[in-house]
């Protein structure tokens, strides 16, 4: 900890002119996934938190999509957030000087993959994506990495009539607007299947350990005995906790240190803001993102 704090002070004072600055307030952006009020209430902890970490007004922003957060970053309107591997590429390509990813989500088994999961109404008889020609296909946010990123690119390769055209093989190809959407969407049959994010750890009856699945599931919004899983993804980087480059050092070292130590300090709010059972966070640099980078430029080309 003491190593990533000092390395953090390093970058901050090569990269700007940000020590003995002070803030005003402290901005968080919060990714789409679920319904606004619910995404605010499970960082209400950790804007408690913040509060009383850096001594400023804290407050969170829930933008309809991923975009909204992702130019929240780019214009230095937001100083943190919680990207997905997808939105912290789409950020760094815009500019590659706005975040810097400080920490990310480990799983219970100390990984800190997660993947795509494909799923279904097991009353729909749909078990595979063989039995998904012609019908709807729901898919989250463009910008997702779980919700369209990375299904697009390895969903077509699953067989060589499969693309992400709509009404090629599949009937249509819809976005939702984000991962509750498209797990209510297919929970109630307004599509066929659909496309979320879990780390594919634990019971599948309580929506994994951690990911949208259980959030629907500790929402109250699906029983996953009634959805079945008809496609996974090989696993993703889970996305990182990003801080604004040029905020000050001693901000970015408390923001650290509260993250960080959150698992061991307040387990309620690390499930809160983990999205379920996880160890809490760890640091994590850019170079991990390498891929994601590179696919997302040649999804763009």
């Amino acid at each position: 900890m003491k190593k990533l704090i000092a390395a953090l002070a390093a970058t901050t004072a090569l990269t700007a002119p940000a020590l003995g600055q002070e803030i005003e307030e402290f901005r968080i952006g919060i990714l789409g996934g679920e319904n606004a009020q619910d995404r605010l209430s499970s960082h209400e902890c950790l804007k408690t938190y913040t509060e009383e970490a850096l001594g400023v007004e804290t407050k969170l922003f829930a933008p309809a999509d991923y975009a909204g957060v992702i130019q929240g970053l780019v214009g230095g309107t937001l100083d943190m957030a919680w990207l997905g591997a997808s939105g912290y590429a789409a950020t760094y390509l815009q500019d590659p000087e706005a975040v810097e990813p400080v920490l990310v989500k480990i799983n219970m088994d100390g990984s800190y993959g997660y993947h795509s999961i494909g799923f279904a109404r097991k009353d729909s008889g749909i078990t595979s994506l063989d039995d998904m020609e012609g019908k709807v296909f729901g898919f989250g946010d463009p910008n997702s990495t779980s919700g369209y990123l990375i299904p697009s690119i390895e969903i077509p390769q699953e067989g060589e009539e499969i693309t992400m055209e709509s009404g090629d093989y599949f009937g249509e190809v819809k976005f939702t607007g984000g991962h509750e959407q498209t797990i209510v969407a297919v929970n109630n049959g307004d599509i066929d299947a659909g496309v979320t994010w879990a780390d594919g750890q634990g019971n599948w009856e309580d929506g994994y350990n951690s990911g949208a699945l259980r959030k629907a599931v500790d929402a109250g919004l699906v029983d996953m005995n009634d959805l079945v899983e008809i496609w996974k993804s090989k696993p993703i980087p889970e996305g990182p906790i990003v801080l604004r480059k040029s905020l000050p050092a001693d901000v970015k070292e408390k923001m650290v240190a509260l993250v960080d130590n959150m698992h061991e300090t307040d387990q309620d709010c690390s499930y809160s803001i983990s999205a379920g059972e996880s160890l809490g966070f760890d640091p994590i640099g850019h170079d991990a993102y390498l891929s994601i980078i590179e696919a997302r430029k040649s999804a763009s080309q």
